[in-house]
């Protein structure tokens, strides 16, 4: 008789919890529909319409992906400025974090420091860093200065120069994103077995011996993700071409999101923009998808 009164009691209770809960996430929900499932969708839909900011939407079906690789100017030139931006910008920041990480694992001092130094460029808004970077490049700026001043030679205007213009938005991007990947290595190579390394250095493992046949292979997992992230963030960059070179000169740094924001904001072609992120979309995750399937050839997991 106590199981017959305690079963509906329970189911009551379980009832009464799920309503709390609902109404605990209801605002995230709500915040998630508004405005990430809704905009997505839209986003979708404008693709497929000739969709100006203002007067009337007519649909053009896909129209606005065939003109795009067919009749649009700057959509090859912004695709590929993305893919040579994120072939230096990977594989330099990823180095050059983890030679970073490796660095300030040493027991030196002052080490808690310098990993907050190189990592204030990070949470330092991107419109100071590049504000920054701009006055040092210019021909009256800093670097050229001390370049006339202390060997006699001019040096180019870096950011008028087709051939510098994206190195220097390379170089800029690197400096201003090295504390991130640095702080992941940094986590991962403090989390090392010592048990492991112990017995590599027993086994006479040191220098880059060591580095490559054990910290790499042990870090590899947090190498991975550094990549896959440091892709995908590069496959977007947007505000340093922006406010570095304007995606110039000509249109020789120009990105696909700066391309996706000139057709959406500047010319007010919103169906064109939204074709134009939905092929970034794709070509992400491709490149993410190959990423994964060749990672079993490298990536080293303890299980």
């Amino acid at each position: 008789m106590s199981i017959g009164t305690r079963t509906p009691r329970r189911g009551a209770l379980a009832r009464s919890e799920s309503r709390q809960a609902l109404g605990f996430v209801s605002p995230a929900l709500a915040g998630l529909a508004l405005f990430t499932i809704v905009p997505v969708v839209l986003s979708i839909v404008m693709g497929f319409f000739n969709w100006p900011t203002f007067g009337e939407k007519t649909f053009v079906g896909f129209d606005n992906y065939i003109k795009l690789f067919t009749d649009s100017p700057d959509f090859w030139p912004a695709l590929r400025n993305t893919f040579v931006f994120a072939i230096l910008y990977v594989p330099i920041s990823v180095a050059l974090s983890f030679l970073l990480a490796l660095s300030l694992h040493s027991r030196i001092r002052g080490r808690g420091a310098l990993r907050v130094l190189f990592f204030i460029p990070v949470v330092t808004p991107m419109v100071a860093n590049v504000l920054v970077w701009k006055m040092m490049l210019q021909p009256q700026g800093l670097i050229n200065g001390i370049s006339q001043s202390w060997f006699g030679i001019e040096l180019p205007n870096f950011l008028a120069d087709p051939q510098w213009a994206m190195i220097m938005v390379v170089l800029m991007s690197v400096w201003a994103g090295l504390g991130y990947n640095m702080l992941i290595f940094s986590a991962a190579l403090e989390q090392l077995p010592e048990s492991t390394v112990e017995a590599a250095r027993i086994d006479g493992a040191q220098g880059l011996r060591m580095i490559w046949s054990i910290t790499v292979p042990l870090v590899s997992p947090s190498i991975f993700f550094a990549s896959v992230m440091t892709m995908i963030t590069s496959m977007q960059v947007f505000a340093q071409p922006q406010l570095l070179t304007g995606g110039g000169p000509g249109n020789s740094t120009q990105p696909i999101v700066q391309f996706i924001y000139n057709q959406g904001f500047k010319f007010q072609e919103l169906g064109l923009a939204a074709a134009a992120a939905w092929i970034l979309f794709a070509v992400i995750i491709a490149i993410t998808a190959a990423q994964f399937s060749v990672q079993k050839k490298w990536v080293h997991y303890e299980h």
